[in-house]
């Protein structure tokens, strides 16, 4: 009994079969080069994206966890501060996991300028130890910090001052009810517009010395909320359970719990990862069928006379199988060394969707994308490209071990 051609000659036959019809074979090969190349860029994008929204929120404001009084946050009242405010900071300077932190005087309150009044949230922070935790100071666009000469400084968003037609000298009134539950008034100077990546966030706050709202405020210092700045965001929570456990009339949150958005965040980040590489690889699939099936199709009789020679029908299976490995590898290899010099690229100088910026900003994205793609991803997008491929080519290479090599000789 004939034991028909090894493995070399299967793959040198295969190889022939993928360049005898060689526009088809190219056309197959450049899809999936296109395919796999859009879909792992698309796949950065959408991770580049998700990972800057977190961080920005994270850095700029959010911090990897918080303190408040428990009902502040769904009050806002001035008269919901911490208590044990100094044993709070006692604590947190020993605490090897505390990277920095930042006490905050806050406060909800209009805005009352010449031209209209607006509500907003008035933000006492303490400049030395506020630019040490977070990187808000870094969206001055114009004017100064609140580290500035002029008394009683006050820095707004630019579509609050472009609202209230105000600009850096200009003065605002301030109104808000003090820790004793009564209506208080101050004269604020401008030194400084920020411009963060939200627009409503710029519309609603308002950013002052900590100092001179407590002034205000109360006669004694009053801290509505502590930002922390740990040595990673894993320690979040047992940093959290720990302040939890060691102080009372406390409510320590992670920035999981303080913003359900960017947990959410995290998990679609990951459903849109496997979404669209299985888009693309579904579109990949019904490419490869087609293509396999009519090579299948016009070589019906040469099949057949190789099955009557002695190729064995588990040999006629896997010459197929191996086609469609070879062209699938051939275009996975170079999409994938295409999309990584794409990501690379733009990683560095980042993808300016400018004409998206100003839709972008009201839900608070950044028009400029950096994309962001894990070696644990690329193996990933990997690994479903070749068994998608592997799926793909059953059909057809089933269906030519199923052929009657007398009738596929009649039929030629």
């Amino acid at each position: 009994m004939q034991r028909g051609p090894d493995m070399k000659t299967l793959f040198t036959i295969s190889w022939r079969n993928i360049w005898r019809h060689p526009a088809r074979s190219s056309v197959l090969i450049v899809a999936i080069v296109a395919g796999l190349w859009a879909g792992v860029v698309a796949v950065g994008l959408v991770n580049g994206l998700m990972l800057q929204r977190i961080d920005y929120l994270i850095e700029s404001e959010v911090t990897h966890a918080q303190i408040h009084h428990p009902e502040f946050l769904a009050e806002g009242y001035s008269w919901l501060y911490i208590p044990e405010h100094e044993e709070i900071k006692e604590w947190l300077e020993n605490d090897d996991r505390v990277k920095s932190f930042s006490f905050r005087t806050i406060t909800d309150g209009m805005l009352q300028s010449p031209v209209k009044t607006s509500g907003v949230r008035i933000r006492g922070v303490d400049i030395a130890s506020e630019v040490n935790t977070t990187t808000f100071h870094e969206n001055i666009i114009d004017g100064e910090y609140l580290d500035s000469d002029m008394p009683n400084p006050v820095i707004m968003g630019k579509s609050l001052a472009d609202d209230h037609n105000m600009e850096i000298g200009n003065r605002v009134v301030l109104t808000f009810e003090d820790t004793n539950n009564e209506l208080t008034s101050g004269s604020f100077n401008i030194v400084g517009i920020f411009q963060s990546a939200s627009v409503t966030y710029d519309e609603q706050n308002v950013f002052v010395r900590s100092d001179d709202l407590i002034e205000q405020l109360s006669e004694y210092p009053v801290y509505h909320e502590v930002g922390m700045m740990l040595d990673h965001e894993d320690v979040a929570a047992p940093v959290v359970a720990d302040l939890n456990s060691n102080f009372s009339g406390i409510e320590a949150q992670t920035w999981r719990q303080l913003s359900p958005e960017l947990s959410m965040l995290v998990e679609l980040g990951g459903f849109m990862v496997v979404l669209i590489t299985m888009i693309i690889m579904i579109a990949l699939a019904f490419g490869i069928l087609n293509t396999m099936l009519m090579a299948l199709f016009e070589r019906m009789r040469e099949i057949g006379m190789l099955m009557s020679i002695g190729m064995s029908r588990l040999r006629v299976f896997s010459m197929i199988m191996l086609e469609s490995i070879i062209l699938t590898i051939t275009g996975a290899a170079a999409g994938m060394v295409l999309a990584l010099l794409s990501i690379n690229y733009f990683s560095n100088t980042g993808l300016n969707l400018e004409m998206f910026a100003e839709g972008a900003a009201q839900v608070g994205w950044d028009h400029i994308i950096y994309p962001v793609l894990t070696p644990t991803e690329y193996v990933t997008i990997l690994i479903v490209v070749v068994l998608i491929t592997l799926v793909a080519s059953m059909y057809p290479a089933l269906k030519g071990i199923r052929i009657n090599p007398l009738e596929a000789a009649k039929d030629a």
